[in-house]
């Protein structure tokens, strides 16, 4: 047993789990309250979450609420591939108050061998938000590379929405993959994955809700 234990460690093969080691691990989990929990429960603080929807639905309004909420617990920054910097960046961020969140958020505009290079640095970003997959221009390969090199981080990307699933196939498949995925209509954010509390649903914004028949 010794000896095969040893062939295995030389091979790189790790040791396999028992449902003791499963039951008994540890995570760490965003610990939300209220309609976050409600919506999300209690997810895990790395992986991927994907976001989509179609224009005007409420989903920049959506991950406004979502960075504020998160920037409770780390750093986050936003890769703006989509609008940069714009006036409509701006007023979204005086519109839900991030001024308050100023030193926990960041603004970048960087291509993805840029990005890496930046979370490869020691005490980089934790939550990395990517605004959109669509202008990454990645395939699913790439996607898959970027996140088996960060275990560590948490990845939230935006897509946009061909009807109601992501635009193209690597989106679909990126979606598909992700561990929270989250559908934004008529301004509530719906959990479709993993984790989901005991609504599954976030209102964004009430009145649109309402107008929209969404509440």
């Amino acid at each position: 047993m010794e000896e095969g234990k040893k062939d295995n460690k030389r091979a790189g093969i790790k040791r396999a789990l028992s449902v003791k080691d499963i039951l008994s691990k540890k995570y760490e989990v965003f610990p939300f309250e209220g309609k976050w929990k409600e919506a999300f429960d209690t997810p895990e603080r790395t992986g991927v979450w994907f976001i989509w929807g179609n224009s005007g639905n409420g989903k920049t309004s959506f991950v406004m609420q979502l960075c504020k909420e998160l920037c409770k617990y780390d750093r986050i920054a936003i890769d703006s591939l989509e609008e940069g910097t714009r006036l409509t960046v701006q007023n979204n961020l005086r519109r839900f108050g991030m001024a308050g969140v100023s030193r926990q958020l960041a603004f970048i505009k960087e291509d993805i061998p840029t990005l890496r290079e930046r979370l490869r640095r020691h005490k980089s970003y934790n939550i990395i938000v990517i605004d959109s997959f669509q202008y990454t221009r990645m395939t699913y390969g790439d996607y898959i590379q970027l996140k088996e090199e960060f275990p560590d981080k948490l990845f939230i990307i935006i897509s946009h929405a061909r009807g109601k699933n992501p635009k193209g196939d690597a989106a679909t498949s990126v979606m598909y993959d992700a561990d929270l995925k989250i559908w934004v209509e008529g301004y509530v954010a719906y959990s479709k994955g993993r984790y989901r509390g005991s609504t599954s649903k976030y209102v964004i914004w009430e009145l649109g809700a309402l107008e929209n028949g969404s509440k």
